[in-house]
């Protein structure tokens, strides 16, 4: 029987949501072990005084198998 556990992270990217998305699962990979799958829980982006996009962020939460 496996045992399942979450562990939910921010990531963020200046250059779109998908690269955000892409660098939070590979900082998670470095970490924890048996990843299994990830899914955006929350999206924003931080603006500029001018209203540019500056950062996109996800919430990420990431779901992993425990190690016997």
């Amino acid at each position: 029987m496996s045992i399942a556990k979450i562990s939910e992270i921010i990531a963020s990217s200046p250059k779109s949501f998908d690269d955000a998305i892409r660098l939070g699962v590979a900082r998670a990979h470095k970490t924890l072990t048996n990843l299994k799958s990830a899914w955006v829980e929350n999206q924003q982006v931080l603006l500029n005084d001018e209203g540019q996009i500056t950062e996109y962020r996800v919430q990420l939460k990431i779901t992993f198998i425990l190690k016997d």
